[in-house]
């Protein structure tokens, strides 16, 4: 069995679960973008991943801005779990983090997981504020995620003032991993993927050779919706 660190590090298991994710996978199998009260959510780190383990995830991670503190209570908290019920079946919880970073003058959010936190190149990215300077641009950001060993992802493309279609460009340049395909840009409950952008991405993240990533995006109570 690997080892808590490993496990939570693994990029190519997690390279695995993206190549095989499909419309369906989220927010009952995997999520990739959740926040807790750590960063701007209102979920406590247990209370999210005891819903996580309800919804019988099977893989996901905590994706906090500038902060990996609540990734730590929630990794903790399976810790715990496994020792006393060995067998109870628990989520993969990859590290995660999301980045406010500057790509062509505009402000982004990229999405870092399976990192070394304790890599000297994050630590100017997980100290609860937005990273200022050189710091900031999209290029360190992918850059200091791919020293620490993770993989970049630009999170909900289709959300910023330029279009998809020229952000995710330049990020494959830069040599991001991943673009998040499968998102509801319109909050609807239930929560399900926004057809019109999900085509969109995927389409581009097959042209630009990206991975394509899922998430609820969630700032609010359940893990099935983003607010």
């Amino acid at each position: 069995m690997l080892s808590v660190q490993a496990s939570a590090q693994d990029t190519e298991a997690l390279k695995k679960v993206w190549q095989a994710l499909h419309r369906e996978s989220c927010p009952y199998d995997y999520n990739f973008h959740m926040h807790t009260v750590h960063s701007d959510g209102q979920l406590k780190p247990q209370i999210l991943i005891e819903q996580a383990v309800v919804l019988g995830l099977r893989g996901m991670a905590i994706t906090d801005h500038h902060s990996i503190n609540g990734y730590q209570v929630a990794q903790n908290w399976i810790n715990e779990t496994r020792q006393h019920y060995p067998h109870k079946l628990l989520p993969h919880l990859w590290t995660g983090v999301e980045i406010t970073a500057n790509l062509l003058d505009t402000e982004v959010h990229i999405l870092g997981y399976g990192f070394d936190p304790q890599h000297s190149l994050m630590q100017p990215y997980l100290r609860g504020t937005h990273p200022k300077d050189l710091w900031a641009s999209a290029h360190q950001v992918i850059n200091a995620f791919h020293q620490a060993g993770g993989l970049a992802v630009l999170a909900h493309p289709a959300r910023y003032n330029r279009s998809a279609g020229e952000l995710i460009r330049v990020c494959a340049d830069l040599g991001i991993d991943g673009v998040e395909a499968f998102y509801a840009y319109g909050n609807p409950k239930p929560w399900m993927t926004s057809p019109k952008q999900t085509e969109q991405v995927l389409a581009l993240s097959k042209i630009h050779g990206l991975f394509k990533t899922c998430g609820t995006d969630t700032h609010g109570l359940s893990l099935l919706r983003r607010i």
